[in-house]
């Protein structure tokens, strides 16, 4: 297992805008992560949650779960994610893509930084962690090579009804499938991508769940452009900018404090 990115995968990185497989973890380790949030996702279902369960799997988990925010801090992560952004970096955010066995439920093809309100592209990284197999049949990410090296693409919203995304957000460009490259990961292994590269994914055909943990890291020189304040959690290096308020990880599952913060 790489402890940082060689000079040839950063190239590889710029070059294409998205970088995998990384070996981040044994799949046995992988096993027990996943256990872990199916755990929450079965404990606290009925626990009457002032928002239903998904909605804090889906956005900002690692404000309300230690075990999101803990695997964001990992430092085999952050070893490799330093090779891209430098010493200094932050959570911005850190959610759970989990697409369940035989549905309907997918991604359109978009790019992140359309509606994140943030500048600065290239201090900006999105790590897509497989706590089980991510493969063309469970659904796994489709990205478009080198499509990072253009602007921001006009999208349109279509709301799609198994469209896992919140708007359905959709980049607004006939994309061949040939022009598609099929991000597998087995569980433990990692995928890298640019906020700007386009992607998306398919529906999971396959009988077991799709479940990937994606955090976005950010260098503190990345400022917030659309929302008044912003937060992020600092988890490597220093900050000496001051465009985020900083949250600090949580120390206790749905604690009281940790809700009212999400709110």
């Amino acid at each position: 297992m790489p402890a940082t990115l060689s000079a040839a995968q950063q190239s590889q990185y710029w070059d294409d805008g998205y970088l995998y497989p990384l070996e981040i973890m044994s799949s046995d380790e992988a096993a027990g992560w996943r256990t872990e949030i199916e755990t929450i996702e079965r404990d606290w279902l009925d626990a009457g949650l002032p928002l239903p369960i998904n909605s804090y799997k889906r956005v900002n988990s690692y404000v309300v779960m230690p075990m999101a925010a803990r695997l964001a801090a990992d430092p085999r992560v952050l070893d490799i994610v330093e090779g891209l952004l430098g010493p200094n970096i932050l959570v911005w955010s850190a959610e759970f893509f989990i697409k369940e066995p035989n549905t309907k439920s997918f991604v359109s093809m978009h790019q992140d930084l359309t509606y994140w309100g943030l500048d600065a592209v290239d201090g900006l990284v999105t790590a897509w962690i497989a706590l089980s197999p991510a493969t063309v049949a469970s659904g796994c990410m489709d990205f478009v090579h080198a499509s990072h090296k253009n602007p921001i693409l006009p999208h349109a919203d279509t709301h799609g009804e198994d469209n896992l995304l919140s708007r359905g957000q959709e980049v607004v460009v006939d994309i061949a499938p040939e022009d598609k490259t099929a991000i597998e990961l087995q569980a433990g292994q990692m995928s890298l991508h640019n906020g700007l590269t386009i992607h998306g994914s398919g529906p999971n055909q396959s009988d077991d769940r799709r479940i990937g943990f994606v955090i976005r890291y950010i260098k503190p020189e990345i400022a917030q452009e659309v929302a008044d304040k912003d937060y992020a959690m600092l988890v490597r290096g220093v900050d000496r900018i001051g465009n985020f308020i900083h949250l600090a990880p949580p120390k206790d599952l749905f604690a009281p404090a940790t809700l009212d913060l999400y709110e």
